[in-house]
This record gives structure tokens, sequence and C-alpha cells, in this order.
């Protein structure tokens, strides 16, 4: 597929990106690399892995903070510097800090909650923010797995993600955060739009 087209399938506003495929637009990302954020413990641990790096859209903002990156994919889509691997045959983080959107439908309740599980459970890592839809945990499988493994705090943030460029987005989206290094449990936190 070439960068910066995405197949769709099904019709009509419940269409979607072949793959799961969804850049992330560069606001989420500035937002958890902020002050405001978590910028001062990413940067304080020292690189990043982005597993579902797609065409490289965080990695050029986590790169343009002056935060080296590893970067990997199961389908190339072209992001700079990256390889292609099957992300359920990685079995320990390459980096301290793991920073990604998941493909939503392996990481939601419908997919089981298996690429979340499979992130929290691998070992190698000290801190992981996942990018999710800010209802992902409503589900059975979700709960069972939070119960199980639950994220340190959760980043909502204060505006709607415009995935497609569409305008009026319709969901709100969050940083799940696990830490290794934190006394919080399910915390909740807000963080709004940063500068570029």
């Amino acid at each position: 597929m070439t960068a910066g087209v995405r197949a769709f399938r099904g019709d009509g506003k419940n269409a979607r990106a072949s793959a799961d495929f969804y850049p992330t637009p560069p606001e989420a990302i500035r937002a958890l690399l902020s002050p405001q954020g978590d910028g001062d413990r990413i940067r304080h641990l020292g690189s990043v892995w982005e597993p579902a790096c797609g065409d490289g859209a965080m990695v050029r903002e986590i790169r343009a903070a002056g935060i080296p990156v590893c970067a990997s994919d199961m389908i190339d889509r072209g992001c700079p510097d990256s390889w292609q691997a099957d992300y359920f045959t990685c079995l320990r983080s390459r980096c301290p800090v793991v920073i990604t959107n998941p493909p939503y439908n392996l990481a939601n309740g419908a997919g089981g909650a298996r690429w979340v599980r499979h992130a929290v459970e691998m070992p190698g890592w000290s801190y992981l923010a996942l990018l999710l839809n800010a209802e992902w945990e409503r589900s059975q499988a979700v709960r069972k797995l939070l119960r199980e493994h639950p994220y340190s705090y959760a980043w909502h943030l204060g505006w709607r993600i415009d995935w497609t460029g569409a305008g009026s987005p319709a969901n709100w989206h969050t940083w799940f955060v696990w830490d290794r290094d934190s006394v919080s449990e399910m915390e909740v936190r807000f963080l709004d739009k940063v500068a570029p």
C-alpha cells in the first residue's frame, strides 16, 4: 500500500481501514511527550520501541523530540529505519519504553485484548503507553486483563482525534500507561493539546 493511502472495507461510518491502519495524528504523541505529560519520564528512560509503527507518524514525532526510537510493524508501510516483524513473536521489549497506537481489532475486547496482554506480559520494558479508545476498558475481556495487570494511570485526551481527516471525529481517546516504577493504580489524568 502506498504511504499515506489507506484502503477501507465496509461502507458508511462503520468503515475500517485495511489491517486496522490509522496513522496517529501528531498532536496525540506531542501531548504525551510534553512536560505536562510523561516527557520527562520517557526521556529519563532513554529510548523507545514503537512496535506498530505503520508509516512512521509517531516515530517522526518522537525522533523530533530528540528521543531515540527503534520501530517495527507486521506490515511494511514505509517507516524509515524500521523492520518488519510479527509483534507476537517478539518475546522481549527492545527498549525500556514502549509507545504505540496498537491495531484496535487486536487490542479491544472483541479481539480478546490479545495485543495488550502480550505487551503487558512482555519483559524488558519499564514504561508502556498505548493509545486506545477511551471506552476500551469496558468490555469483559479487557476488565479481566486489567484485574490481572492494572494500568498505572490513564491520560484522557482533552480533544477528539481526527484519524481520517474527514472532520467531526466521534470518539475520545486515552493513553493507557503501565509504569513498573509507579505507585499509582488506575489513576485518571488529563492532557491538553500542545503547540507544535
